[in-house]
C-alpha cells in the first residue's frame, strides 16, 4: 500500500503518494526559481546606482530614491503575490506566472539598456571648457526604464511570497523523517538566496561594466525561462495544498464582527465565547485586546442557512479566529522596530556604491566594479552564519543548554551591528570628503583606496545574518500555523518599508539641508555634499530605534502552546512511521 503525505494532494487532486511526488528533486527545482531570482533582482539592484548617475544623468539623491523604491515595491508586493495565492491562484500558479512577468521585465530592461533611443546621449565638453555638459534623460526614457523595472518589481513580489512555502509543501510536516527535512530546507533555501547574491554582486556586475548591461540583463531574462521550463516540467510530481483562504479577509472578519458588537458586554467567563474548535485543539483564550472578544459572543442572527447551523463571519468568529488576530498584533511592536535596519541597509546598495565609483578600487591590474563591493556584504553573512552555526550554538549549548540565541536575540544583535555599520560608514565618508577637498576637481578616481568601505559593508552583512534569520524565525513560530502566509509576508514588509523609510528620509534631508547654492548634505554630486551626516543621523536614528525594540522585546509575551495539541501532533507524526 502506497503512503500519502498529510492533507496534500497530487497534480490531479488526488492524495499524493509520497513515493511520487515532493521530495527533494522537487525542492531543488523551486529553490532554482528562487536563486535565479535573486541573481536578477540584486544584480539589477547593487549597480543600478551608477547606470542611474552615469548614463541616465540624474542627480544621486533621486537615483538612490528610484532604487529604494524598486526594491521597496517588489517586497510590499508579496503582500498582493500572498493574497492572489491563498485566495484565487495557488501557490504553484502564483510562482508560474509572476516568474514569467519578472523574466519579461528583466528583458525589457535589456532592451532599455541596448537602445540608444531609450538612453540620453554621451556627456560631451562645450569648446574649451573643461566642463562637461549632460542632458538628463526624457520623460520617454524614464518611463520605460520605470515600466522595465516595476514588471521586475511585480515578479518579484508574487514569486517570493509563494516560493517558500511551496518548498516546504513537497515535505509533510507530520512524517517524522519528512519534517524534519523542512528546516533543512528553509536553511537550504537561505543558502541559495545568499549564492544567486553572490553570482549577481561578482559575475553579473562585472559583465555589466565590461561588456554590456545589455547582455548582463539578458543573461538574466534566459535564466529566468530556462528556470521556469524546468519548474513546470515537474508539475505533475510536486505535491499540492489547499488554500485556507486569505488571512486578511480573516482578519477583517474579526475587526467588523467586533466593531459590529462594540455595545455589548463580554461574559465573565470565556468559555461562553462562540468557538468550533474541539477542547485543547484551539489556540488558548488571553485577556489582552478585550475589545476583539466581542466577535465571538453569540447573537441572534449570527447564523445562517439551513436550520441556522452556519455561522456568518462578518457577524461572530470563533475564539481561535480571535486569537489570531491578537497575536498578529503583538507582533506589530517587533515588525516596527525592525524596519530601520533595512533603510541602513538600503544605504549599502545605493550611496556606498556611489562612494566606491568615486575611490580608487585597483587591485593589482584589475579593477572592482563599484557594485561588487557588495561581494563583502555577501561574505560577511555567509562567514557570520558558519561562525555562528560551527562555533556560538555548541557553546551556548554547553553554556545556556540552549541551541543558540532566541529569535529575538538575534534580531537585537542585528540592530546593534547596523548601528556600528552606519558609525563606520559616517567615519570612513568623512576621510574620503577630506581627500576630495584636497584633490583636484577633475581627478578621478580620488587617490583613496575603496577598501576603506569595507567595515560598514562587513558590519551590515554581518547584522544581516543575524536580524534576517531571526525575523523569519520570529514570524513564523510566533504566528498561528493558519495565518503562516500573513506572518511571511509581515517578515517581507519590514524591508519594504525599510527601503520606503530610505527614501523619504533622503527627500526630507535634501529639502531641508539644502543651502543657497543648492547643494546640502545630498548634493547631486557627493564629493560637494556632506554624506558623513547623513550617515550619522541614521546612527542616531538608529541608535533611538534599538531602545524601542528593547522595550517592545520586554513587553512582547508569547502565547504558550497548548499541551493537549503538541501532544496529539507527536502522536500523529509517530502514526505515519507505519509508512
Amino acid at each position: 500500500m502506497s503512503c500519502l503525505a498529510n492533507e496534500a494532494e497530487d497534480y490531479w487532486g488526488n492524495p499524493a503518494d509520497k513515493s511520487k511526488t515532493g521530495g527533494w528533486v522537487r525542492a531543488v527545482h523551486i529553490l532554482g526559481i528562487e536563486m535565479v531570482e535573486r541573481l536578477a533582482t540584486m544584480g539589477i539592484a547593487v549597480n543600478l546606482m551608477t547606470y542611474l548617475t552615469g548614463t541616465m544623468h540624474l542627480p544621486s539623491a533621486s537615483s538612490a530614491n528610484i532604487v529604494t523604491d524598486f526594491l521597496g515595491a517588489s517586497f510590499l508586493l508579496c503582500l498582493l503575490g500572498g493574497f492572489l495565492a491563498d485566495s484565487f491562484l495557488g501557490r504553484y500558479r502564483t510562482i508560474a506566472i509572476f516568474s514569467v512577468v519578472q523574466a519579461v521585465g528583466t528583458g525589457l530592461l535589456a532592451a532599455s539598456t541596448a537602445l540608444p533611443q531609450l538612453r540620453p546621449p554621451s556627456c560631451h565638453k562645450d569648446g574649451n571648457s573643461t566642463m562637461q555638459t549632460c542632458h538628463k534623460a526624457s520623460g520617454l526614457q524614464m518611463g520605460f526604464l520605470y515600466l522595465s523595472l516595476y514588471s521586475i518589481a511585480t515578479g518579484t513580489g508574487g514569486l517570493k511570497s509563494s516560493v517558500s512555502g511551496f518548498g516546504s509543501d513537497q515535505f509533510d510536516e507530520k512524517d517524522e523523517k519528512e519534517s524534519g527535512q523542512i528546516a533543512f530546507f528553509f536553511s537550504r533555501f537561505f543558502f541559495f538566496i545568499s549564492l544567486g547574491t553572490l553570482l549577481a554582486v561578482t559575475v553579473l556586475v562585472w559583465i555589466q561594466d565590461n561588456v554590456g548591461r545589455s547582455l548582463g540583463y539578458g543573461i538574466c531574462s534566459a535564466a529566468m525561462f530556462v528556470a521556469i521550463i524546468v519548474f513546470i516540467a515537474d508539475s505533475k510530481k510536486y505535491r499540492y495544498k489547499r488554500s485556507m483562504g486569505s488571512p486578511i479577509t480573516h482578519i477583517v472578519e474579526v475587526v467588523v464582527a467586533a466593531t459590529k458588537k462594540r455595545k455589548l458586554e463580554l461574559p465573565q467567563d470565556s468559555s461562553f465565547l462562540y468557538e468550533e474548535a474541539p477542547e485543547g485543539t484551539g489556540i488558548r483564550h488571553t485577556d489582552q485586546f478585550r475589545f476583539l472578544d466581542k466577535a465571538a459572543i453569540v447573537t441572534e442572527g449570527d447564523f445562517e442557512g439551513a436550520g441556522d447551523s452556519k455561522p456568518n463571519p462578518w457577524r461572530i468568529s470563533t475564539v481561535t479566529r480571535v486569537e489570531e488576530v491578537k497575536m498578529i498584533i503583538r507582533l506589530l511592536p517587533i515588525w516596527a522596530t525592525t524596519i530601520m535596519f533595512w533603510t541602513t541597509y538600503a544605504q549599502m546598495i545605493t550611496f556606498s556604491v556611489e562612494q566606491a565609483s568615486t575611490m580608487d578600487r585597483s587591485m593589482g591590474h584589475f579593477k572592482i566594479p563599484a557594485g561588487s563591493l557588495t561581494v563583502f556584504f555577501v561574505s560577511a553573512i555567509l562567514i557570520t552564519l558558519a561562525v555562528y552555526d560551527r562555533f556560538i550554538i555548541p557553546f551556548w549549548k554547553r553554556w545556556k543548554g540552549k541551541p543558540g540565541f532566541t529569535s529575538l536575540q538575534q534580531m537585537a544583535i542585528g540592530l546593534i551591528l547596523s548601528i556600528f555599520g552606519m558609525a563606520a560608514a559616517s567615519l570612513s565618508e568623512r576621510k574620503r570628503l577630506a581627500v576630495a577637498k584636497s584633490a583636484d576637481e577633475l581627478v578621478t578616481p580620488l587617490p583613496i583606496t575603496v577598501f576603506y568601505l569595507v567595515p560598514q559593508f562587513f558590519l551590515i552583512g554581518s547584522g544581516e545574518a543575524f536580524i534576517y534569520t531571526g525575523q523569519l524565525d520570529f514570524f513564523i513560530t510566533q504566528s498561528p500555523k493558519q495565518i503562516k502566509t500573513m506572518s511571511t509576508g509581515l517578515f517581507l514588509t519590514t524591508l519594504s518599508f525599510g527601503f520606503i523609510v530610505s527614501s523619504v528620509l533622503v527627500a526630507i534631508v535634501k529639502d531641508i539641508t539644502r543651502g543657497k547654492d543648492g547643494k546640502g548634505w545630498l548634493a547631486d554630486n557627493i564629493n560637494h555634499g556632506r554624506l558623513d551626516l547623513f550617515y550619522a543621523l541614521l546612527t542616531i536614528l538608529s541608535m533611538a530605534n534599538f531602545v524601542l525594540f528593547i522595550i517592545s522585546m520586554i513587553w512582547y509575551k508569547p502565547v504558550k502552546p497548548n499541551n493537549r495539541k503538541t501532544l496529539q501532533l507527536k502522536t500523529s507524526a509517530s502514526q505515519e512511521e507505519i509508512c
